[in-house]
Order: C-alpha cells, then sequence, then structure tokens
C-alpha cells in the first residue's frame, strides 16, 4: 500500500488530520505570541482530485467529497476546515497551515522529493513566513527544535512506504519530544496491523510525558485501501479532546465511519 500524500487526499483520514490541525493552530492563535508550525513530511501541498493518483484510489469522494454539503451548526473546527478546503483542488497541511498563520507566526515546511518540494514551493509562494526544506524530515526536524518562538505545533505525517517507518517515526518523535517537550504534536500513523499500530503508540507514550490523545478512525474499504487510520496528539490545547469529540460526532454518519477517542492525563 502506498501511503504518498496524493493518492489519499482528501480521503476520510486527511479529514480528521486536518480537522485536528485546524483546532490546534486556532488555539495557538489564541494569544498573541508568535508561533511555529513545522511539517516534517509536508508533501506537494496542493492536490487535483481529479488527478491520476486520487483517480486511482477513489478515495476523497468517501471524505471531503461526502463533507461539503454538511448543514451548519457545525462544530467550529470542522466548519473552519471545510472553509479552508473549499470546493476546488485539495489543500494538503502545509498550505492550511500557511492560511491559518498571522504575520508573527512561522511555518517550515520539510519534503524529501525534489519534484514536490518543488511544487510545495510553488504553492507557499505568497506566504513570506513559510519556507520550504528539500530534506529528510527525520533528519532535519531535530536541528528545528526548539523553534526560536518557544510555541507551535509540530506535524508529523510520513508516507509509510519503509517496513521499519513505525520504529523510525517513534524514534523521531522521542527525540523530538526531548528537544521540544512543551511543542503540541499531532502525529498521523496507518492501522493496517492492529498491534503493530498499538505498538507504536505505546513507544511513543513510554518515551513522552504529559497529556496524550488518542483518535482512530474507521471505514469499511476494498481489499487493499486504508480503512483504518489514527493520530497521536503530544500536549493536546485545553478543550481539543471536547471539540474533537463532537467532530467525530458530525464525522461517523457523514463518513459511515467508526472511531474512538482515548486521553491520558498529565
Amino acid at each position: 500500500m502506498n501511503y504518498r500524500h496524493g493518492y489519499h487526499a482528501g480521503n476520510f483520514a486527511d479529514v480528521v488530520k486536518h480537522v485536528a490541525l485546524v483546532a490546534i493552530l486556532t488555539h495557538l492563535k489564541k494569544k498573541d505570541a508568535a508561533f511555529a508550525v513545522i511539517d516534517s513530511h509536508a508533501g506537494r501541498g496542493l492536490y487535483d482530485l481529479a488527478g491520476e493518483a486520487a483517480r486511482k484510489t477513489g478515495e476523497a469522494a468517501n471524505g471531503i467529497g461526502r463533507l461539503r454539503g454538511l448543514v451548519p451548526p457545525l462544530p467550529p473546527a470542522l466548519a473552519a476546515y471545510l472553509e479552508l478546503a473549499g470546493e476546488g483542488p485539495y489543500p494538503g497541511s502545509p498550505l492550511i497551515a500557511a492560511r491559518l498563520l498571522r504575520p508573527q507566526d512561522r511555518l517550515v515546511a520539510i519534503e524529501k522529493h525534489a519534484q514536490e518540494a518543488a511544487a510545495l514551493r510553488d504553492v507557499l509562494a505568497p506566504w513570506r513566513k513559510a519556507s520550504v526544506e528539500e530534506a529528510d524530515g527525520y533528519a532535519r526536524l531535530p536541528k528545528l527544535l526548539p523553534p526560536p518562538q518557544r510555541r507551535g505545533g509540530i506535524l508529523m505525517d510520513p508516507p509509510f512506504e519503509a517496513p521499519d517507518e513505525f520504529a523510525r517515526l517513534a524514534a523521531a518523535v522521542r527525540a523530538a519530544h526531548r528537544r521540544f517537550a512543551n511543542g503540541i504534536y499531532l502525529i498521523w500513523y496507518p492501522v493496517k496491523a492492529p498491534a503493530e499500530a498499538q505498538g507504536f503508540v505505546g513507544e511513543v507514550l513510554a518515551g513522552c510525558s504529559g497529556p496524550a490523545l488518542t483518535i482512530e478512525i474507521a471505514i469499511d474499504a476494498p481489499e487493499g485501501r486504508l480503512s483504518r487510520a489514527g493520530l497521536l496528539v503530544l500536549n493536546p490545547p485545553y478543550g481539543f479532546a471536547e471539540e474533537m469529540a463532537a467532530v467525530l460526532a458530525r464525522l461517523e454518519p457523514a463518513l459511515a465511519a467508526r472511531t474512538r477517542l482515548e486521553q491520558r492525563a498529565e
């Protein structure tokens, strides 16, 4: 299974990840102090849902395609996400983050693949406070932490192409957390083998103190397609769990999904 962003843009898992990102950045904006956003595996930033990659899986139809007709009132993060997603090409995480930046905030988007990084530079060109680094996200992230702003969110959403991706991701999260323990971490993972995914979450939580939240969403999908995914959030903002619970309550019937939310207190 290929987890590259273009194949899954706008699918059920993208929806949850991006709503969570919007909720986190909205929380950070409540204070005037500047914050940083670092996206370790950023992708190309904008996706044509009628393009070859998206059409190959057709996953967006059962994700964002089911949500554009939702009737208000909606939880604030879900409403803001749908406004940011719009009706045209689907924005990836770095573009969503860029659209939420204030003049004092900064985005660093890291992308390993040259063509993807070049496309991302074009997408983020209008935002002076957004920069793109062509680099390995695992290697580059620790060098950016802690950010000068001392506040911020870290998004980690690797493509899961390597057989040892869970181990690499767990080690990277723990190393990043040691350098920037008060950052808000949003970590995406697929659930293909539940025991492997649970082991990953357990390893990260064992090495990272503080509050944490786990969200998982599952749908019925053809064999070989992504049908279940999760988010691990370290240092979730105040009220984040309640807002995401409200979001999931709206997404379950809209996406014909099953969800789970678990908290770990400090």
